[in-house]
């Protein structure tokens, strides 16, 4: 017997089949996200302009260090606190239009900041009551933008595009401080406010522009607290994700202390004003280009989970040199290495993401690492901020680079997956048929029960593809999800597994993948028999609402075989006879 025939091994080329590698400016061919990549990056140099600006000008405003800090976690607190509701808006709706009100919000308080501080009514927390509020645009505008990648280039130039992405926006948050820095010494705080607010009317003149085509959606929308509730269902039950997150994020606690006490590291460390904050963020900025041009090729040649690690060394080597150097040069060169590891361990970080996810999910995903990652770097400036207000700057900055160190023990229990190889196209059902048509989407709960005929020496190997079966299938909404076998005839196996709808079934169909599929095909090689695994939906409803249902008009209209394909179950046959709706399944891979 060949590996191919041996029950539970792959037989859809489909899920073992790499992503094709595209040139890192492929995507650049589409002209809509070339336009929406350049409009984007110049608003993204405008909010972080607008970020130095207003932690310069709290210096002033406020010279204790925790509130100096307090103005990067306004910055990035937003994040933390909107970003999953944008993704699953994102998810759900028009993300054009999402994307459109996001950049008129930020647009519309940064106009409001620049005036008050033109008008020198600012004040501390007005200065922090508006950073926030700008925060909160960039934060709905975020996922949707990152998720409508997909949309606009090709599937095979999809991890280009996410890097892309990535690397623009890292690099937009390295060079965009450093020009801050300049404009703030030169002109003044309220300058990087207004450049800011003119830095906004390119993308929503790109946003206005753009012919989004209307998606066919062949289900109602879910209501946004269940599309966040199946977001997060996602992402707890995808270990590889897990650990990108929890990665992140230490990360983003870690690595703030950089970000948060860089006013102070220029005004105190080295004992400078403006100008020399900006040579400080110009040297992050060229690190920041020089790990974005060498990324494709570090991932060429080393895995993510290495790629993470070289960027941690990089970044803890730069806290420590900003902790215990009070030279300019030296700390120059310590913030080159930090840009670099900057922009490759978030760019790592994103495209893991990013590349591990079907497109349903892609915009809750980025959401959750979002919210974990920048909430990290929220919680870690105030904490690093209160650490240099009540011990010392030079002690915040060098317990952050030894704790960036030990981060790099993590490695063998949260590991960055490697590239996912995963086919996540996906893999909606051919057909439906008739009888699910008088079915009310409320109708339910729905039981769905298997049985399959195992040789009990396949068993133990079964168990196994059925627990990750299992996996997927819970990922992807079903519930209370279980494997039973019948301890008088050893042989039978029942999975079984609810909705607590209909439509809640429904959904559950179409958010399957093509490797989804080939997790079901792999349980379904070890059945013995002639006939194929019998399934079985069973429906509990009040009575009201079962004498409603016309079973004898539905049996009928279903008495032709109709094939299916289902993403969890794919390639059915349904048929009903007159002892009640019995469905099979299929006799061999689709």
């Amino acid at each position: 017997m060949s590996n191919a025939d041996r029950p539970g091994a792959d037989p859809s080329p489909a899920a073992t089949q790499a992503t094709p590698h595209a040139s890192i400016l492929a995507p650049f061919q589409q002209r809509v996200f070339l336009a929406l990549w350049v409009a984007s990056l110049a608003s993204n140099f405008g909010g972080l302009i607008q970020a130095v600006g207003a932690s310069w000008l709290m210096t002033s405003l406020s010279p204790t260090a925790d509130i100096v800090a307090l103005v990067q976690a306004s910055n990035v607190l937003p994040i933390m606190a909107l970003s999953l509701i944008a993704g699953a808006v994102s998810d759900l709706f028009d993300r054009r239009k999402l994307m459109l009100a996001a950049q008129f919000m930020a647009l519309i308080f940064s106009a409001l900041l620049a005036f008050l501080t033109y008008t020198g009514a600012i004040t501390p927390w007005s200065l922090l009551a508006l950073t926030f509020l700008v925060g909160c645009g960039t934060a709905l505008y975020g996922p949707a933008w990152q998720s409508a990648v997909g949309e606009v280039v090709p599937r095979r130039d999809l991890p280009a595009a996410v890097a892309l992405n990535s690397i623009g926006f890292n690099i937009a948050r390295s060079v965009g401080p450093a020009i801050g820095g300049f404009i703030v010494a030169l002109l003044g705080s309220q300058a990087a406010f207004l450049i800011n607010t003119l830095s906004y009317f390119g993308l929503l003149f790109v946003l206005l522009r753009w012919k989004r085509p209307v998606e066919e959606r062949k289900l109602p929308p879910e209501s946004i607290a269940s599309a966040m509730v199946a977001g997060l269902r996602y992402v707890r039950l995808s270990p590889a994700i897990r650990s990108v997150l929890f990665r992140s994020t230490v990360f983003g606690i870690t690595a703030s202390a950089v970000w948060a006490l860089m006013p102070l590291i220029a005004r105190d460390q080295i004992g400078g004003g403006p100008s020399i904050y900006g040579l400080l963020l110009g040297a992050f900025g060229v690190g920041a280009v020089l790990g974005a041009g060498t990324s494709t090729r570090l991932r060429a040649r080393l895995n993510a989970e290495r790629v993470v690690e070289l960027a941690t060394l990089w970044f803890a080597i730069a806290s420590l040199i900003a902790a215990f150097s009070g030279l300019l040069w030296l700390s120059m060169i310590g913030m080159v290495l930090g840009g670099a590891g900057w922009v490759l361990a978030l760019s790592t970080f994103n495209i893991s993401i990013q590349l591990a996810v079907p497109r349903w999910v892609v915009g809750r995903a980025v959401a959750i690492y979002q919210t974990l990652a920048f909430g990290g770097m929220a919680l870690g400036s105030w904490l690093w901020g209160l650490a240099a207000e009540h011990v010392s700057l030079t002690f915040a900055l060098a317990f952050a680079g030894g704790l960036l160190l030990a981060s790099l023990l993590l490695t063998r229990a949260f590991p960055v997956p490697a590239a996912n190889n995963e086919n996540l196209d996906p893999q909606n059902p051919d057909y439906t048929p008739t009888i699910h048509e008088a079915v009310p989407y409320r109708a339910g709960p729905v039981v769905v029960m298997i049985e399959y005929r195992i040789d009990p020496r396949d068993a133990a190997a079964f168990a196994e593809a059925m627990r990750q079966l299992g996996r997927i299938r819970q990922r992807n909404g079903a519930r209370r999800w279980s494997l039973n076998v019948d301890v008088a005839a050893p042989e039978r196996w029942v999975e079984r597994y609810e909705s607590p709808s209909w439509l809640d079934h429904l959904r559950l169909r179409y958010r399957g993948t093509v490797s989804d599929r080939a997790a079901w095909e792999r349980a379904r090689a070890f059945h013995r028999g002639d006939e194929p695994p019998q399934i079985r939906r069973l429906m509990a409803q009040p009575v009201d609402l079962l004498a409603q249902l016309d079973f004898g008009g539905m049996a009928e209209r279903a008495t032709e075989t109709a094939a299916i394909t289902d993403p969890a179950l794919p390639a059915e046959t349904l048929q009903a006879d007159k002892a009640g709706d019995q469905a099979k399944g299929p006799s061999g891979p689709a």
